[in-house]
């Protein structure tokens, strides 16, 4: 009796293990950092650019997890461009997360009127003025990390120029601002390198990276590196060449704004002075 007790405790414990060890597995492949890393990959390439050979395979994991929300994501127009505004952000959103944060915000925005002496006017601006926080915090997030993007746009193609001179290939450069370089441009020159890798054509893959970063001086590089490529020349010194201007043209704009400050500061003043008076008065 004693040796059957034992027998169902053993079994019992095991069965316990394997189903927590079970449970880990099924979490790890659909929740893990891993499986997070690949599900933002794939998201990332499928906004990427006109990928027409996998975007139908990539786009089904672009919108929403489940099928049912993803069917009525689709049918929202330009649903996928503001897509792309939420990678270009950098933060870990899809559409379906935000409109779901949108929601909350506006529930939370209607509950606080409902509980604040508000008059009854006042209810659809609080309801829209919480409902337009995301959106606000997502459009800075996508200002912050472009404007990054772009201060840290010169080192990277210095080091690339400084790789071809010794001797890497162009994909190697692209490759080694991807592991070396500083955050956030490091992720998208990774990206670009990695569809090259999968199969797209270098000029697509560039082009990939001038859609996702919609900023002037990186479309300046790729138009430069497709010139490049097709007409010949030393592409380390057009680089360098590239870097010097986009610092020289941060410098001008950098004495620009400290010239136009006193300027702007009168402008602030002289606009706010009416309305601060008033509630002053009142």
């Amino acid at each position: 009796m004693d040796y059957v007790f034992l027998t169902f405790v053993v079994a019992g414990f095991l069965a316990v293990v394997l189903l927590l060890e079970g449970g880990y597995l099924v979490w790890n492949s659909r929740r893990g950092a891993e499986a997070r890393r690949i599900q933002r990959r794939l998201q990332t390439l499928s906004a990427g650019g006109d990928l027409s050979h996998q975007s139908e395979i990539l786009k089904r994991r672009l919108l929403g997890d489940t099928p049912a929300v993803e069917r009525l994501l689709l049918r929202i127009p330009r649903v996928h461009q503001f897509d792309k505004l939420l990678l270009q952000s950098g933060l870990p959103l899809t559409v379906a997360k935000f409109l779901g944060l949108t929601a909350t915000a506006a529930f939370a925005g209607l509950v606080l009127w409902l509980l604040l002496p508000l008059p009854g006017v006042t209810g659809p601006v609080c309801v829209a003025g919480a409902a337009s926080l995301p959106l606000i915090y997502v459009l800075h997030a996508r200002r912050k990390r472009l404007g990054a993007i772009e201060q840290q746009l010169p080192d990277a193609l210095e080091l690339m120029a400084r790789a071809l001179r010794a001797g890497h290939a162009f994909l190697s450069a692209m490759q080694m601002v991807g592991t070396e370089g500083p955050e956030p441009i490091a992720q998208e020159f990774r990206i670009a390198s990695d569809e090259v890798n999968y199969g797209v054509p270098m000029p697509d893959a560039l082009l990939n990276l001038a859609s996702r970063v919609p900023v002037m001086d990186l479309r300046f590089f790729v138009i430069a590196v497709g010139i490049q490529r097709e007409t010949g020349g030393n592409l380390a010194e057009l680089l360098d060449k590239i870097g010097a201007l986009i610092r020289a043209r941060f410098k001008l704009l950098g004495t620009i704004r400290v010239l136009s400050a006193e300027g702007r500061i009168s402008a602030w003043i002289l606009t706010l002075l009416p309305f601060v008076l008033g509630g002053l008065i009142t």
